[in-house]
């Protein structure tokens, strides 16, 4: 017998903000099961329940995985459920609806070589309190000999859009053009027929059989370069896109320019009507400028504190939601639109932003759109292979000694007004500027991110920054 305490302690795989995450060669058959039977058996405490639901993205390790997850489930006495590739999103509105757990076998924007696990409880995302029973649960299991054969369900995706197309009473995509950069997203056969259905005339463009890593935070120049060749190419009104697991959004204007995802998500709250948002404190301060909602709660990065910022807010209003700096929307609460229901779904899904913001922009451009908001700009980038122990230190000194870490960063002619250590470093600077630093919660990454009143100076903080963060020795 295998004790999962024991397993996952061994694995080499760690919680970041937004599932566990590790190598793909540290996810063997007994850490998945470890993982799997530790969440299940956790999950029992509080709810009652029959089966499991399981979903992946297209790495080439995760149907794998999720045999492995599968075969633990059912040494446990559960129905699993099998959804086959689909957003992450898609598998947590089914799995809530039919009030079971379930497991996305997904490293979301990480490279191939990695992959990890979310889980979602019965009614969400699970809560921090919920990540440390699992990892320090003392559950017994036997090794996993053999892997089952998984048959695949497409209820999980035909809910999904179902849920979006009676939102709407009329195709009001009618008369544009939508390209659909498919690469390996989870959701890149399911998109297509959504658009169609709601009037667009779709243009499928770079579906990959390798896996693309797309960061919506971070996006490559390369890909910002195609954005603008396709638009043009294909005449496009809009770009859409998500990252490997769905949900997370990419949308460009009719002239190929990506949206920064918080801005996206701005858009999408301002057109549902949110009173009340929780975000972290990495996203743009656009939100507080608009003045356009009744709170704007701050909170650290990662959907489980916007999650926990929405138990504060139900007491107060009516609707709330929350996203974050790489797109995601998180809607807590259930809305009414155009006279319909929207029901809750608080975990990240790139759908609705994109949905909603093409909406609002039906008889303009979404160029007309985005120029409406205060001129606030982000931009970020990071650093990848960064050791976590130099991404320590560098958060000691900079705690320790602010302004020595901006002299170090080429900043030294900039003073403080405000250092915000909710998460990270977050300097404003008495220029108006913000430069925030911080390490990634799920890859051995270091992220920055800056804020100005044009794009192209946030970008000239980032390029500065980022070099001369690689340099520093202790």
């Amino acid at each position: 017998m295998l004790v999962s305490h024991k397993v996952i302690q061994h694995s080499n795989i760690a919680f970041g903000t937004s599932g566990a995450r590790g190598l793909v060669g540290d996810f063997n058959t007994d850490v998945c099961a470890a993982f799997t039977v530790s969440f299940i058996q956790t999950m029992r405490f509080a709810f009652s329940f029959k089966s499991v639901a399981i979903a992946i993205d297209n790495r080439p390790s995760s149907y794998t995985m999720a045999q492995a997850c599968a075969s633990a489930a059912e040494q446990l006495g559960l129905n699993v459920i099998y959804y086959g590739v689909i957003p992450t999103p898609a598998l947590a509105f089914q799995s809530m609806n039919l009030c079971i757990p379930s497991i996305m076998v997904t490293g979301s924007h990480i490279p191939f070589d990695r992959n990890g696990l979310k889980f979602y409880r019965p009614d969400g995302e699970i809560s921090k309190s919920d990540e440390s029973s699992i990892i320090n649960g003392q559950f017994t299991f036997e090794p996993i000999s053999s892997l089952i054969e998984l048959q695949t369900s497409l209820e999980a995706s035909e809910a999904y859009v179902a849920r979006y197309l009676d939102l709407f009473d009329s195709p009001f995509l009618t008369g544009k053009r939508i390209g659909i950069y498919q690469h390996s997203s989870a959701g890149r056969d399911i998109y297509p027929a959504l658009f169609e259905q709601l009037g667009a005339e779709v243009v499928l463009i770079g579906r990959s059989d390798t896996f693309v890593p797309i960061d919506t935070e971070a996006v490559s120049e390369a890909d910002c370069q195609k954005a603008i060749d396709w638009t043009n190419q294909y005449q496009l009104d809009a770009l859409f896109s998500t990252d490997g697991d769905g949900d997370r959004p990419m949308l460009a204007d009719e002239q190929g320019q990506w949206l920064r995802g918080d801005m996206l998500c701005l858009l999408c709250a301002q057109a549902l009507s949110i009173e009340a948002l929780a975000i972290p404190v990495s996203c743009n301060t656009a939100v507080e400028l608009s003045a356009t909602f009744k709170a704007v709660m701050r909170t650290k990065i990662g959907s489980p504190y916007v999650i926990a910022g929405f138990n504060e807010l139900k007491e107060t209003y009516n609707s709330y939601a929350g996203f974050e700096a790489n797109g995601g929307f998180l809607l807590g609460s259930d809305v009414y639109f155009n006279q319909q229901q929207l029901k809750a779904l608080p975990t990240r899904d790139a759908v609705l932003p994109v949905l909603m913001s093409l909406f609002s922009a039906r008889n303009s451009s979404v160029s007309v759109l985005t120029a409406n908001l205060p001129k606030r700009f982000t931009h970020s980038d990071r650093l990848t292979e960064f050791a976590l122990s130099k991404s320590k230190q560098i958060m000691e000194f900079g705690n320790n000694y602010p302004n020595k870490l901006l002299i170090a960063l080429g900043l030294g002619d900039c003073f403080i007004q405000k250092l915000n250590t909710v998460d990270g470093l977050r300097f404003v600077l008495d220029s108006g500027d913000i430069v925030h630093l911080r390490p990634s919660g799920n890859a051995p990454e270091f992220r920055c991110y800056a804020e100005s009143d044009s794009l192209e100076k946030a970008k000239t903080l980032v390029n500065r920054v980022l070099p001369l963060l690689a340099k520093i020795n202790f």
